[in-house]
């Protein structure tokens, strides 16, 4: 396995870049050396999604003896005020387009916007568990699709 797939793959997990950092990467090496695209996909999709569970089961059970620690507690602290602010204008919108407006904020294909936030807003907000992960897993299905399809300059013959 190339390098440059190793951190495509560990982009796609990390916050911040999730698929939207880790699958550029990944598609300009396929493409590159001419290899098949959509099972690299299918796994950054996998591993994306897969990050949802992991989250919701650090916050449920792993977060609050973490609290314990200072260096954790003083970064999740000034994270989570970040996350709540952004979970405050979802909730309003969540008021009238429900899980929806949870799918499209992850849809959106900016840092920031991917599945660890998504999950965090979910929690800080004590959404139902199921329609949540549905609904971010929706969301990160459609911003790969956003940015394989850019990636492989879909958009630029538009």
């Amino acid at each position: 396995m190339s390098f440059q797939i190793l951190i495509g793959v560990i982009l796609t997990v990390l916050p911040i870049s999730e698929l939207r950092g880790g699958l550029p990467v990944l598609i300009e090496y396929l493409v590159r050396n001419k290899m098949i695209v959509w099972p690299w996909f299918l796994i950054v999709l996998v591993l994306n999604i897969g990050v949802i569970f992991f989250i919701f089961f650090f916050l449920d059970f792993l977060h609050y003896r973490f609290m314990e620690i200072m260096p954790y507690r003083l970064f999740m602290e000034r994270y989570l005020e970040r996350v709540q602010k952004k979970a405050k204008k979802i909730n309003r919108k969540m008021d009238n387009f429900g899980f929806l407006a949870l799918t499209l904020f992850v849809a959106i294909p900016l840092p920031g916007t991917g599945a660890w936030t998504g999950s965090f807003v979910a929690w800080t907000l004590g959404l139902k568990r199921k329609e949540s992960i549905l609904a971010i897993s929706a969301g990160v299905i459609i911003a790969g699709l956003i940015v394989l399809f850019a990636s492989l300059g879909v958009f630029n013959s538009l």
